[in-house]
């Protein structure tokens, strides 16, 4: 079952406050980018928070469950969609956690020789 456009917009309109936040499609379910880190996954109508030492320490009772079949298991977050004052801490947590995303490769390039 893949994930509703409008589930994907209204998560990314929760978590707002966090910074920069926006969603990409894949394969019928959506990347959470969160100032150009991906810091979840929704599947399934579903928040799947990575779960990260930082996030770890901020949820009392965490929940999880894998995003796709093979997956590791990450945060379950859809109860704190209602709690945007716990959902954004919890994402910016993340976001620390995490490092910098690698620079792309310009396209085009091509070896030579």
């Amino acid at each position: 079952m893949a994930t509703d456009r409008e589930t994907a917009a209204f998560i990314a309109e929760v978590m707002e406050d966090a910074g920069a936040v926006s969603t990409r499609a894949m394969f019928g379910e959506y990347a959470l980018y969160l100032d150009g880190k991906v810091i979840a996954l929704i599947c399934d109508d579903t928040l799947f928070l990575k779960a990260t030492p930082g996030a770890l320490a901020l949820v009392a009772e965490p929940e999880f469950g894998p995003p796709y079949p093979g997956a590791r298991p990450h945060l379950i977050g859809s109860a704190l969609l209602d709690e945007p004052e716990a959902l954004v801490p919890l994402a910016r947590a993340i976001w620390d956690d995490l490092p910098a995303p690698k620079p792309k490769k310009p396209r085009g390039a091509r070896k030579t020789g």
